[in-house]
């Protein structure tokens, strides 16, 4: 297996080449694998593809940081690739646990994570400005810190909370990449000049553009035409998967039916991706 060090320069690279990458969602060691054996470049964790396979619910601070950098833990070593971690908002409202949190995952192998401005309350569930701010410029100071690149990704959350305010989102994204993120991530832009918007106003820093959310359909080309550098598809690939096991479920419970399983992976394939 490669460095942490190692997998830590290539991760910057890849943010640093010309063009786009995809850095997809795996939520355990079996679904890292199966990507990493279809040629992609570097892995990010989701919080809530964690929080489903252990039944549990997500952004409601079900899942705890140990449970967090385990399931990393896991998913680094399943694959030689570089692994960057939903660290959701770093488990901590003040910025000194942003910045133990950012220390703990590299303790575990990460390259990289993610700070959201996200506070997990229904009754404030954005942080303040100001302090927003500071918890990423603590992150960063703890990210600078460490004896190898370590890739901090800054989300501004209003998007996903009700908080249709793409210029305070702009604010805070421009905010943090003051305060050191090395990437910015505003989750929930719908439109091509929403994310034009955002990656000319945080420019040359690279953004993040989630996709695999309804209502938005752009592909990978279109992206990099946007001036987007890194997408990430969060929960959907753990959804797609769960989704076709309920609806297999379902049509056995319902209709007494097994075609399913004609559109399963078949035994011998998948039994062959986890050998190696």
């Amino acid at each position: 297996m490669p460095s942490q060090i190692s997998r830590a320069r290539t991760f910057k690279a890849l943010h640093e080449r010309p063009g786009v990458f995809v850095i997809p969602n795996p939520w355990d060691a079996g679904s890292a694998k199966m990507l990493a054996a279809l040629g992609f470049e570097a892995l990010a964790t989701t919080s809530a593809g964690l929080a489903f396979s252990l039944g549990r619910p997500d952004a409601e601070g079900a899942i705890s940081r140990d449970e967090t950098l385990a399931n990393a833990q896991a998913i680094i070593a399943a694959t030689p690739l570089p692994v960057a971690a939903d660290l959701e908002n770093g488990f901590a409202d003040e910025p000194q646990g942003c910045a133990e949190t950012i220390l703990r995952a590299a303790a575990v192998g990460l390259v990289g994570g993610s700070i959201e401005d996200a506070s997990g309350r229904a009754d404030a569930p954005i942080y303040p400005f100001e302090l927003a701010v500071e918890r990423v410029r603590a992150a960063a100071e703890a990210a600078r810190s460490l004896p190898f690149p370590f890739t901090l990704t800054a989300r501004a959350e209003n998007l996903l909370h009700g908080r249709n305010d793409l210029a305070d989102t702009i604010r805070r994204l421009q905010a943090f990449a003051e305060a050191g993120a090395d990437v910015l991530y505003a989750p929930g832009l719908r439109t091509p000049e929403e994310i034009v918007a955002v990656v000319r106003a945080v420019a040359p820093k690279p953004v993040n553009v989630l996709m695999g959310l309804s209502g938005l359909s752009l592909s990978l080309e279109d992206l990099a035409e946007l001036g987007v550098k890194r997408v990430s598809v969060g929960s959907a690939l753990a959804r797609a998967a769960y989704g076709a096991f309920f609806r297999a479920a379902q049509d056995i419970r319902t209709e007494g039916r097994f075609s399913f399983a004609e559109q399963a992976i078949p035994f011998a394939q998948i039994n062959a991706l986890f050998k190696s």
